[in-house]
């Protein structure tokens, strides 16, 4: 038996959006930019498709800008803020994803802005206060905090932190990458100003997603060259990729609450066999914490055994991710914000809801032989 639960780092396509996608690769395959029938016809797909989308999130239609992914839509948003807006201190986190961080630093090393880091706890909670001080200071700075980690799971409150940053004059960015179909976003509630999102997260494809930037505020075009998407991301459109995270968007929306209870379950089912069969295990950041965390990711700390756990698991057919926490240097940079103990294997176990019971028992099963049982 083959057992994925690396969902959080991509997720399979679901077959009613491959069927939904295929049509746009064999018959209608015109360019949207096409004046005749072939592109007017696809060109009718590629709006309803926005405004399926904007609909979705309670968004309009001209805020939907599609790019190739998360990591495009991170540095747009980032870059229209520093050029767009003119904007020269970011506040961040320790815990966002590279296409931010990385984005930001080269940003810094160039000399364009200051970049403050928000407080956290040991589990990896924000400390708000400590934002709410860092806006006083600067009010108009462009703040940059993800709505769920993509390694430990963590929530952030990006509600609390929207009503802080319209409060002092700030553009708030978020990365809904890892949430984005898996619970709701009410746009017109949210005091985001852009938001960035990506298909394969959510059982669409890979190179597709899209950017949210809200109406009137400043965009910077990333790419140049011909006037798509209203002139503010130049290249051909991917028309069966834009179909194929509209399908899948829709499918996630249309059951968010089964789904969700669903995969919780599953995430309940291996925190027990975890604790039941194994000794000393711990959890990484608030992923143990059904209220504080994203349903579909557990970070776990195990004993180590001085064996390859990862590929241990892959050799008995258990895609997982992780990184260590050792002292070798190892850590993934979240990891490494959290100080973690030295001595441990750190697993991220993610799921999506093609998982099942039967394949959590049997990664207990496997984990239970590989490690240290508890001693009866």
């Amino acid at each position: 038996m083959k057992i994925y639960l690396d969902n959080a780092a991509t997720t399979p396509l679901d077959k009613k959006v491959f069927e939904a996608m295929t049509p746009y690769y064999l018959q209608h395959f015109g360019n949207a930019s096409s004046h005749h029938t072939f592109g007017r016809e696809v060109k009718a797909t590629l709006d309803a498709c926005r405004q399926t989308i904007a609909q979705l999130l309670n968004a309009n239609a001209d805020e939907i800008i599609f790019t190739s992914g998360g990591t495009e839509a991170d540095n747009t948003a980032i870059q229209s803020a520093i050029y767009g807006a003119g904007v020269e201190h970011v506040i961040t986190t320790k815990f966002e994803h590279h296409a931010v961080l990385h984005t930001l630093e080269q940003f810094e090393k160039k000399g364009k802005i200051r970049i403050s880091y928000i407080n956290h706890d040991t589990q990896g909670s924000l400390d708000l206060a400590h934002l709410e001080s860092l806006l006083q200071q600067q009010p108009n700075s462009f703040v940059s905090v993800m709505h769920a980690n993509n390694e430990i799971g963590n929530l952030n409150d990006i509600e609390a932190i929207g009503e802080l940053c319209e409060k002092y004059n700030a553009l708030f960015h978020t990365d809904t990458v890892q949430t984005m179909g898996h619970y709701a976003h009410d746009l017109q509630k949210l005091k985001v100003h852009y938001l960035a999102a990506s298909a394969h997260k959510f059982h669409g494809p890979k190179g597709v997603g899209f950017l949210y930037c809200r109406k009137g505020t400043p965009l910077t075009q990333l790419l140049h060259g011909g006037g798509q998407e209203a002139k503010l991301r130049a290249g051909t459109e991917n028309i069966a990729g834009i179909v194929g995270l509209t399908k899948a968007l829709e499918l996630a929306y249309a059951d968010l609450h089964e789904h969700h209870t669903y995969i919780q379950n599953l995430k309940n089912q291996l925190i027990d066999g975890l604790l039941n069969n194994l000794s000393d295990v711990t959890f990484n950041g608030r992923s143990f914490e059904a209220d504080k965390s994203l349903y579909t990711v557990l970070s776990v700390c195990l004993p180590d055994t001085g064996d390859d756990l990862l590929r241990c698991l892959d050799e008995q057919g258990i895609a997982v991710s992780g990184g260590s926490a050792c002292s070798t240097g190892a850590a993934s940079h979240v990891l490494q914000a959290l100080k973690l103990r030295p001595g441990r294997n750190t697993v991220r176990f993610s799921f999506s809801r093609f998982n099942t019971a039967e394949e959590i028992e049997q990664v207990v099963n496997v984990l239970s032989a590989l490690l240290q049982p508890i001693a009866a």
